[in-house]
């Protein structure tokens, strides 16, 4: 089945969402934003990562579908305390202003999709790159 990557948000919507994480090629693709909780499919190539960052008053959830990666965690960039390896089916839960990263580890992309309570990116975003990412300047 094809997916339409555009945000649907606002409007009723209903994805596999194993598909759409599997069939992502970009960095980050944002694909529901609502008012209180937002969706994105990422890929993560081998030896990148998500980017160590906190996201105030929003808690995270993560889903790994794909790929094997390390999970850090902690009250900030130099205090990342939690540390786990994640793959195929692993759920992270992130608590709001918790600084975070999840870096690939393994040799073929890490593909998950993460849900914003509420939301953290403008709707509509993608990124096809973690440059591409880095260079936004919605991003914080």
């Amino acid at each position: 089945m094809s997916i339409d990557f555009k945000d649907h948000g606002k409007k009723p919507y209903v994805v596999n969402i194993e598909d759409a994480t599997l069939q992502n090629e970009n960095y980050r693709t944002t694909i529901w934003t609502g008012a209180k909780l937002q969706v994105t499919v990422m890929t993560i190539q081998p030896n990148d990562d998500i980017g160590l960052e906190v996201h105030h008053g929003i808690d995270q959830f993560i889903r790994i579908e794909e790929g094997d990666g390390l999970c850090v965690m902690g009250d900030s960039e130099d205090d990342l305390y939690f540390e786990q390896k994640v793959s195929d089916d692993d759920a992270v839960f992130v608590p709001a202003d918790k600084w975070h990263n999840i870096t690939n580890t393994g040799d073929k992309p890490l593909k998950l999709y993460t849900i914003y309570a509420g939301p953290d990116h403008v709707p509509g975003t993608v990124h096809p790159t973690h440059e591409d990412a880095k260079n936004d300047p919605n991003e914080h």
